[in-house]
């Protein structure tokens, strides 16, 4: 399809008027496109009023869409222009790979829009977000995939416009032995991390706002990008891990299928401690915390030793943040209480002399040895 401007040829004013005269048709017809692209978009948003992912991608797309308009008008108008126009064959080059160019910044700007959409239509910050954090997973690493995707089909378009192109893919396929070889060595780490990346997206070992132990390191999914995951540990440093390790590599995920998560609290008390006691008071200031979910408030005696007893305190919170302040809170309340009520119940040596050597060990402490007679 081309408009057909062969009458500017035949108008015997040669190649400058005619070029004038395309420069104006062209300025004329950015003018249409932008005129039509206002009223396409005013006609879609009015049909699509109350669908979300058709309004969003209306913002998002808006640029992207009038550019890619506006060259396919110029395109139109450079293809039926006459051939001794000056430049036209350069200018016809450029608004091609401009046009390739929009269109792979349009369909990225698509993806965009219905990635935001998904993003909001779920929210995350939520008491129970882990649907949400699931969507927003796959959302974020499947838009990065189409994104990659996308850019490089819009490169390889733009490199078959050039002239040398062809000659230069098949240089690469008749070389292909050796080639292939260290292309595919090369690339091993970027579609390593690429394939692992959809994986991830669709098996789901770890999400967004995820409580992950990495390495030793608490902390939390922050961002999952193509290549590689942040997560943010609880001193607010960032670990960077590369995608393809969460695969080949074991970690423990605190909120796989649920945020909500078991604390424990160890106490070494003597054996003369009143478990009773402890257990109606643990319980107590459980009901007053208001970090506990009500759902677990147990104590155990779980160890004992020549000296003493361990107490396991046993809470439950709904996230493993509000389970760390929370069993704090419990440790510092319960050892308060034990020191102020039962001060002989805490750890403590005992020693114990025997009664056929006291009289020894009472000469010892008077005299000062064995034995000896204080003079």
């Amino acid at each position: 399809m081309s408009l057909d401007l062969d009458f500017l040829y035949n108008m015997n004013e040669g190649p400058l008027r005619s070029g004038l005269i395309v420069l104006g048709v062209a300025l004329v017809s950015v003018l249409v496109a932008i005129l039509l692209h206002r009223m396409g978009v005013a006609l879609v948003r009015r049909l699509a009023r109350g669908r979300p992912f058709t309004t969003t991608a209306t913002q998002v797309t808006f640029n992207a869409s009038r550019t890619c308009v506006i060259l396919f008008m110029l395109r139109l108008v450079l293809a039926g222009a006459p051939d001794n126009t000056p430049g036209i064959t350069r200018i016809s080059y450029l608004t091609s790979v401009a046009f390739i160019l929009a269109l792979t910044w349009f369909l990225m700007r698509c993806v965009k829009s219905v990635s935001t959409t998904v993003i909001n239509l779920n929210p995350y910050d939520v008491a129970d977000n882990l649907k949400a954090r699931r969507i927003l997973t796959q959302t974020r690493v499947l838009s990065r995939s189409a994104y990659f995707i996308i850019a490089l089909l819009g490169l390889a378009f733009v490199l078959l416009t050039l002239p040398g192109a062809r000659q230069f893919g098949a240089s690469l396929l008749a070389s292909a032995g050796v080639a292939g070889i260290v292309a595919g060595i090369a690339a091993k780490p970027v579609l390593g991390n690429f394939f692992a990346g959809l994986q991830i997206a669709f098996s789901q070992p770890i999400r967004i706002d995820d409580v992950l132990i990495v390495k030793g390191e608490w902390g939390r999914v922050e961002e999952i990008t193509g290549t590689f995951v942040v997560v943010r540990i609880w001193d607010e440093r960032r670990m960077i891990v590369p995608l393809q390790w969460f695969i080949e590599n074991p970690f423990e995920n605190w909120t796989h299928t649920s945020s909500t998560i078991l604390g424990t609290v160890f106490l070494w008390l003597d054996f003369t401690v009143p478990t009773a006691a402890i257990r109606a008071e643990f319980e107590r200031v459980c009901q007053t915390l208001p970090l506990w979910d009500k759902r677990v408030c147990v104590m155990h005696v779980t160890d004992t030793s020549e000296r003493n007893m361990q107490v396991r305190l046993l809470v439950s919170a709904r996230d493993s943040g509000s389970a760390f302040d929370l069993r704090c809170q419990i440790r510092e309340h319960m050892i308060g209480f034990i020191a102020s009520n039962y001060p002989d119940a805490l750890p403590r040596l005992r020693a114990e002399v025997s009664p056929r050597n006291q009289p020894e060990a009472l000469d010892t402490i008077i005299d000062g040895a064995p034995g000896e007679k204080s003079s």
